[in-house]
């Protein structure tokens, strides 16, 4: 049979295909400490789950409006007002099921086949596949250890072509860590207003942020209209698989997202948006103790990695990963990855499973116990112990 050529330019995510194997050794008896997935160690705080449960006990599951609840899409407004410090009307907020909807139907609202798509890479490998699936061509921004992993405004004006339509931002970044500086965030605004450019800015790890304040592109002069934040509950509230975020975006490109909304996954589930609404206006208290102790992890991890013969690990200044360059010990990525998931039972991603210019890094979570993180560290230093280079 045929099918479609779009399906085989479509890629998986390395986060589930190493949990897979992790999952198959544990089968097997196997003791595996997962620092592979990208997913908060906490439960959902108990007046959110709370607020789900009530909304599903009072028969808050029928569809919803496609945009989102109007009571949601308020609250969310108002948030963004607060944190990005700029004015937003509800109706120019999409509700959707997750982040990964408004990345896909940004792509398929602003982009044609054939035009460029600017992205981070070493970045979150659905920035790529999509790009790809859409029928339009990929344009790595190389992310650099020698420049703290921001993204480089000269490397953008350097692959700057007349076809070039987007620029994918994410800030805190997956999987470094990084953060963009200031002034790259404004040439990159200058670069997007002379060229009448759409900018993705992926903002959900805009709440973890450790040194700094976190910062959204949307709030410079001019680019309100042209940005599209993405944002969430998954990371901030450890609320992965209740499949919540949403988007900000122009009135005009709300509309055509709303019918990309309806034509694919009608709503967004009426309970979730009740949790949602909670979470947003609830007490703050856990997310700001979440926080804390992924700051006390991040400092452990980092620490521990630079005690490793060959690692060299940066201090990540938001989200919950590391990004440690191995290159010392003279193995490829996903070589020391299968190494380290097979002998030493430490479950991690090779940066090349984020892009060419992951290679000779390797990414870890600290999204999980300090005392896991510890036992990782240990047996790690020992496997490499045992190895030559």
């Amino acid at each position: 049979m045929k099918y479609a050529g779009r399906v085989e330019r479509l890629r998986g995510e390395g986060a589930f295909d190493v949990l897979a194997k992790a999952k198959a050794l544990e089968r097997t008896g196997r003791s595996i400490i997962h620092l592979e997935i990208g997913q908060p160690d906490f439960d959902t705080p108990q007046n959110v789950k709370d607020a789900g449960i009530r909304a599903i006990r009072e028969g808050q599951t029928k569809y919803a409006e496609a945009q989102g609840m109007s009571q949601l899409r308020e609250i969310v407004a108002d948030y963004l007002q607060e944190t990005r410090r700029i004015q937003v009307n509800p109706e120019e907020i999409l509700i959707a099921p997750g982040v990964k909807p408004i990345i896909f139907f940004t792509m398929l609202a602003c982009v044609n086949r054939g035009e460029e798509v600017m992205y981070p890479n070493p970045g979150f490998p659905t920035y790529e596949s999509l790009i790809d699936f859409i029928g339009a061509k990929p344009i790595p921004i190389p992310l650099l250890e020698e420049n703290d992993f921001t993204m480089d405004t000269a490397e953008i004006e350097k692959r700057l072509t007349p076809s070039t339509r987007l620029i994918i931002l994410n800030s805190p970044q997956n999987p470094t860590g990084g953060m963009i500086k200031e002034d790259d965030f404004r040439s990159i605004a200058d670069v997007a207003i002379a060229k009448d450019l759409f900018v993705l800015s992926d903002e959900i790890y805009s709440r973890l942020v450790y040194e700094g304040e976190f910062r959204s592109i949307a709030s410079l002069p001019g680019m309100k209209e042209r940005t599209i934040i993405a944002d969430g509950f998954s990371k901030t509230y450890a609320m992965t698989g209740w499949r919540l975020g949403f988007g900000a975006m122009n009135s005009r490109l709300t509309d055509y997202m709303t019918k990309l909304m309806i034509n694919s996954n009608s709503c967004t589930a009426m309970f979730t948006q009740f949790a949602g609404i909670e979470a947003l206006t609830g007490p703050q208290d856990e997310v700001n103790s979440m926080r804390e102790t992924y700051r006390k992890r991040r400092d452990l991890i980092v620490e521990g990695l630079n005690r490793i013969r060959g690692f060299h690990c940066m201090v990540p200044r938001g989200a919950f990963y590391v990004f440690p360059n191995h290159r010392a010990l003279g193995l490829k990525s996903s070589e020391l990855a299968d190494l380290l998931l097979t002998e030493a039972g430490v479950a991690c991603l090779p940066g090349s499973a984020f892009g060419q210019y992951g290679e000779g890094y390797l990414r870890f979570t600290y999204a999980n116990s300090e005392e896991n993180i510890l036992s990782a560290l240990e047996k790690i230093s020992e496997v490499i112990g045992r190895t030559g280079g």
